[in-house]
């Protein structure tokens, strides 16, 4: 197969639209948008190998079930994962469909074409029992008393609230001291509401009682040790640390305590539309995954503690 050939102007400035579309209406982030981009990209860029010319708009209207399925051969063999591919055809789906409705033409035969399917991998979380004995231990993990309490605060943030790691350490000095909840921007700016526990205040007030950096409106609520603010690597390091001397598996990661703020809500007895809410997901399917992780425990404990097992 030849070379991929450069977008057209006309594909380019069709793109470009979709993009600010996507970006404006339906409150992408920029993350989502970026991806996007490189996956349609990827798609349009094949499309000028394939056939021997760049696509343009006008070429779109004639795509084939086979042209799907030979770009889909294409990046398995690239060694694209089932799930990976399926991301990709989605965001490529979304833009033919844009551009189906733009150009007034039928894309429906191309666009049935089935894309992989994949097994979702379930969320990890934590035991109850290891999210605090992970707390306890984080107060006291680093030689410098204040980088221990600020480990402490931050994964106190992630496991009361569910929030995303970037999340807590996008906090700004403005934002102390909390009060009983804290207004969330998440991903596609979408804005949420968390309650904040009087353990979380006391954790974060510990910490910037130790911290030799001083608090500033628009500095960060979260310092690094050379006073910058601290990175998502340097907690992943950190945490990488304190799992090895627990004897945690290699899933307990900063993540792992969204994961298990959200799955312990839900053993607890709390409703999905709530846990949805707290952890900002868009779609209410994204929260069920964890179902899924609440049956699978279920059916462990049943299968050790029923009598005739």
């Amino acid at each position: 197969m030849t070379q991929p050939l450069a977008l057209s102007p006309a594909m380019a400035d069709a793109l470009a639209r979709w993009l600010e579309a996507e970006a404006g209406a339906k409150d992408r982030s920029p993350h989502t948008i970026a991806a996007y981009r490189d996956d349609t990209i990827a798609f349009l860029a094949f499309l000028g190998g394939y056939h021997g010319i760049a696509a343009t708009p006008k070429s779109l209207g004639t795509l084939k079930q086979s042209d799907m399925r030979a770009f889909a051969a294409s990046e398995r063999n690239r060694g694209f994962s089932a799930r990976s591919l399926a991301r990709r055809l989605s965001a490529v789906r979304s833009f033919l469909r844009w551009m189906s409705d733009r150009e007034g033409y039928d894309l429906s035969a191309a666009l049935s074409a089935r894309g992989p399917k994949y097994q979702r991998s379930l969320p990890r979380p934590l035991a109850p029992e290891q999210a605090r004995e992970l707390l306890d231990y984080a107060e006291h993990h680093h030689p410098e008393a204040w980088i221990a309490a600020r480990d402490a605060a931050v994964l106190t943030l992630l496991y009361g609230c569910g929030l995303r790691i970037s999340e807590a350490l996008g906090l700004k000095g403005r934002d102390w001291p909390f009060s009983e909840s804290l207004t969330i921007a998440g991903k596609g700016g979408r804005e949420r509401m968390v309650p904040v526990l009087p353990v979380l205040n006391d954790a974060v007030a510990a910490y910037l009682k130790l911290c030799p950096w001083p608090l500033e409106a628009e500095g960060p609520l979260f310092y690094g040790a050379r006073g910058g603010p601290l990175r998502p690597g340097v907690m992943a390091g950190a945490m990488a640390q304190m799992r090895q001397s627990l004897g945690l598996p290699p899933t307990a990661t900063p993540h792992a305590m969204r994961h298990s703020f959200a799955t312990h809500l839900l053993s607890a007895g709390g409703d999905l539309r709530t846990i949805q809410e707290l952890l900002g997901h868009a779609s209410l399917s994204t929260t069920q995954v964890y179902t899924g992780v609440d049956d699978a425990r279920l059916i462990e404990v049943y299968r050790k503690a029923h009598p005739r097992r």
